[in-house]
């Protein structure tokens, strides 16, 4: 029995042994790092929508760095990002951040455009250009909207307050005579 109750607890110990190597494997492979590289920088967006911590920070479609923290400022109510980048990367003064999406089903990651200013962001600071994330649904409702809108315009023959152009086919006009046109 006490034979048993130890190759028991040796059997265990492999499987703990042979699983924190796959995930010392998995950090190390992954492009992620259990220690935060880089120095912090901030950002203030009006909206950030489907941004998430450790989300990836990109330059020129580059990974560069990580949003570290998300919080509102109580005073401007604009989302506050902070995010690392890369020691090797030094930002001009003038960069910009927008929150952009992976495509369509994607995810949202922080993209920055570095600028043409000599002067570098310090470590600490902040990124004043930004661009908010474009909130998909509001965008696919507008389309709708202008869609029926222009539907509706054309069923009804012209815009409304506008008067018919000449030869535009409408029932106002029905074009030049002789050309198919029909009177009764």
């Amino acid at each position: 029995m006490a034979r048993r109750n130890a190759a028991e607890v040796a059997t265990g110990a492999a499987v703990l042994v042979v699983a924190g190597g796959f995930l010392a494997y998995a950090v190390a492979n992954s492009g992620r790092s259990a220690a935060g590289g880089g120095y912090a920088l901030h950002a203030q967006f009006n909206r950030i929508d489907g941004l998430a911590l450790g989300a990836d920070v990109r330059l020129a479609g580059v990974k560069v760095g990580t949003v570290t923290d998300e919080a509102i400022d109580p005073k401007t109510f604009l989302a506050d990002i902070r995010f690392t980048v890369s020691d090797a990367i030094k930002l001009p003064r003038d960069s910009s951040a927008a929150v952009t999406s992976n495509g369509l089903l994607g995810g949202m990651y922080l993209s920055l455009v570095a600028g043409g200013d000599e002067r570098t962001i310090s470590p600490g600071g902040a990124i004043t250009i930004t661009q908010s994330a474009v909130n998909l649904e509001d965008l696919l409702g507008k389309f709708i909207f202008s869609a029926s809108t222009m539907a509706s315009a054309v069923k009804g023959g012209a815009v409304k307050g506008h008067a018919a152009a000449p030869g535009d086919g409408t029932a106002a006009d029905p074009g030049p005579p002789g050309l198919g046109s029909h009177t009764p």
